[in-house]
């Protein structure tokens, strides 16, 4: 009875792995980058420089937004942090400047109209247009090419299929801290085994946290229920859970806005010295104007940070919003559990690793399905449509991506700075590389394929410390002098995952000459894989 149950969940390990495994190994692999987005976004604009304080940035857009977009119905402000040098401003046209409801959204499509960076002063960056780091970190849960909503149910769907299979992994496996300690390199289907299991131990509770918490940070699309049957209509609802008053319209009566800096100051105060993220003005040059602070949200580790509001005529506090409630405080704390904003950069490279980990372990055992199950084949040779169908989507999903993302940073550096489109033609050549990939590894032969995708994706990580010299002005040793460790950082992450990539496409190249001539591994060792 115990061998039929680990057997029953030895089954659904396997197959709830492989039925979601490609895309939870583009959402693992974009999650684990986004860890990193703000330094990504960082280099992906060389032009922004420096490292300006939140209230002389705030002061700056203040001033540089009354004057280009002094009619608009609001303005919204994201300052800098300590990883982070741009300000980045988006306003909402007034009815004289665009259409009602049309916004300026927050890293939204085809908007650059209504937004700008600036630099510490409030003057306007000439910088490249780009998603940056922003872009990975929303594909791993809006995905691209499609509407947002499915991708979040479909993305929802995985990490529900992911959470099956790491708990019946972990019941499958009942030496599972024995095998954290066995790596075996160059034994065919046993290394792959060996590879996923150590992987999956060695940051089991930050998988199983990072994908649980996942489902809690878009628990109220999967279960709307509470909230449809309390609510009139949505936004009711997120007023109340955030103390957000109604808008209020214009009076028509113009006044100048107040100082900015005695609002930061008290908003510090009452924070413990927590630092102001975000700055949102509505009916900016008007007496109902009202200025509301958001705490940054690396400053605790709740991703809900409380705000004030003041009367941006008079700098009065009008309103705080209220205190969380034990259930919204406890969403706000699995929400920035999963996204990691709180972690300092030791704890923030614990979570790059892990998720690297992740990544691995989502890849092996995509890889270790195929390997296992070739030398039952009838004719190996000749495997079936199924077989053929894992093994090119394998090899497009794992080293197409890699080539990818490298193609999007490439893009970045190559493309014409002042070109339309341009942050839209950075996204779209890493899905002409990725969807590259997929074409070549049908036309070419299995592990031919795997060599060349993986070595195409080594020579592009490879070439983006090169490019990045060539085309800008922060190669190493002018970063370096500069006291800004970025860029060379950067170039040693792309230089590693460069040789990663390199040393994989040489193992798969030695071990076709030996495919024959590997052990097969014993069935009652393989059996529960």
């Amino acid at each position: 009875m115990k061998d039929g149950f680990r057997q029953c969940m030895a089954w659904l390990h396997t197959w709830t792995g492989l039925l979601f495994g490609w895309l939870l190994f583009a959402v693992f692999a974009t999650g684990t980058a986004a860890y990193f987005q703000d330094e990504i976004t960082r280099w992906m604009r060389p032009e922004v420089s420096g490292h300006p304080s939140t209230v002389q940035s705030a002061q700056g857009a203040v001033r540089w937004l009354g004057e280009h977009a002094g009619d608009a119905r609001s303005w919204y402000i994201t300052l800098p942090s300590a990883r982070g040098a741009e300000t980045t401003v988006f306003w909402v046209p007034g009815e004289k400047a665009g259409a009602p409801g049309k916004r300026g959204g927050r890293g939204g499509r085809g908007r650059g109209d209504t937004q700008a960076v600036l630099d510490g002063e409030g003057n306007k960056v000439a910088a490249r247009e780009t998603r940056g780091g922003f872009f990975l970190y929303r594909f791993h849960f809006d995905l691209h090419y499609m509407p947002v909503l499915w991708a979040r149910y479909l993305v929802g769907i995985a990490a529900m299929f992911m959470l099956v299979a790491i708990l019946s992994g972990i019941i499958t496996h009942k030496k599972i801290f024995v095998d954290f300690f066995l790596l075996r390199f160059g034994k065919g289907q046993r290394s792959w085994l060996d590879a996923h299991n150590v992987t999956a131990v060695m940051a089991l509770p930050f998988h199983l946290m990072i994908t649980y918490t996942g489902l809690v940070t878009l628990a109220v699309l999967y279960m709307p229920w509470g909230i449809a049957a309390n609510y009139a209509e949505p936004t009711g609802y997120y007023q109340q859970l955030r103390g957000e008053a109604p808008p209020v319209e214009r009076s028509g009566i113009a006044a100048p806005m107040a100082p900015i800096a005695p609002m930061f100051a008290e908003a510090q105060r009452r924070w413990n010295g927590a630092d102001v993220g975000v700055v949102t003005v509505a009916n900016p040059g008007d007496t109902t104007a009202t200025v509301t602070l958001v705490r940054a949200m690396g400053s605790g580790i709740g991703t809900r940070g409380p705000s004030l509001t003041f009367s941006g005529e008079t700098g009065t506090l009008v309103s705080a919003s209220p205190d969380q409630g034990g259930a919204a405080a406890t969403e706000s704390v699995m929400v920035g559990l999963h996204a990691g904003r709180f972690a300092d950069i030791g704890l923030r490279w614990f979570y790059f690793l892990s998720g690297v980990g992740g990544t691995i372990m989502v890849g092996s055992g995509l890889v270790l399905w195929t390997v296992k199950r070739r030398a039952k084949l009838p004719d190996p040779a000749r495997p079936h449509f199924g077989f053929r169908l894992v093994e090119r989507l394998n090899i497009a999903t794992i080293g197409g991506l890699m080539a990818g993302i490298a193609a999007y940073f490439l893009a970045n550096r190559l493309l014409p700075v002042q070109m339309d489109g341009r942050a839209e033609w950075e996204i779209h050549s890493m899905f002409i590389v990725w969807g590259a990939s997929l074409v070549w590894a049908i036309a070419r032969p299995a592990r031919r394929a795997w060599v060349e995708v993986l070595t195409a994706g080594a020579v592009l990580y490879a070439a983006i410390p090169v490019v990045n010299a060539v085309t800008t002005s922060r190669n190493p040793i002018a970063s370096i002098a500069a006291g800004d460790w970025l860029f060379p950082s950067f170039d040693l992450v792309m230089l590693a995952i460069a040789a990663a990539l390199g040393w994989s496409a040489r193992k798969v190249h030695r071990s076709t000459s030996k495919a024959t001539g590997v052990r097969a591994p014993r069935a009652k060792e393989l059996a529960l894989a």
